[in-house]
């Protein structure tokens, strides 16, 4: 079984911590990474952990993660998981377990933020959980994976 999972975080997630704290909480990108390394440590994987602001970015990290046959693939496209065609053709192409994550509830939100190309692709979609709906994405997906939890 493939050891390695990617969580690819989109535009203006590098501003956490400082973008509207009331919604999204104090904790920062970096925070994000030593939760999701540390979950997925608990499970014997290992993260490639990524952010930008590029939608081709993404795309790239997407196709390098279906050439590297991760285990899985978390993402929190922000506002391109509402607009982005690419990025979900891409995750389709990618044919591996996707998990969309979400630090908000999108449906309290407003209406725009309801559909989500991304969760069309994605085998399970995370919102609301805060940055925690990071840790129990890894878990889930370590799950599908068939990967072991070290005691």
């Amino acid at each position: 079984m493939a050891k390695t999972i990617y969580v690819l975080n989109g535009p203006n997630l590098n501003l956490l911590g400082n973008r509207e704290p009331e919604k999204y909480g104090r904790a920062t990108l970096k925070d994000i990474e030593a939760l999701c390394r540390k979950t997925a440590e608990q499970h014997g994987l290992t993260v490639e952990f990524r952010q930008s602001n590029r939608e081709g970015e993404l795309i790239d990290w997407i196709h390098e993660a279906r050439a590297q046959k991760a285990a899985g693939l978390i993402i929190n496209g922000g506002g391109y998981s509402h607009t982005s065609i690419a990025i979900h053709d891409a995750l389709i192409a990618a044919n591996m377990p996707v998990i969309e994550v979400h630090i908000t509830n999108v449906f309290a939100r407003e209406e725009f933020r309801h559909h989500s190309f991304i969760g069309m692709a994605a085998k399970a979609s995370l919102c609301g959980f805060g940055i925690e709906g990071y840790g129990l994405a890894i878990t889930g997906l370590a799950t599908m994976a068939g990967a072991n939890k070290e005691s």
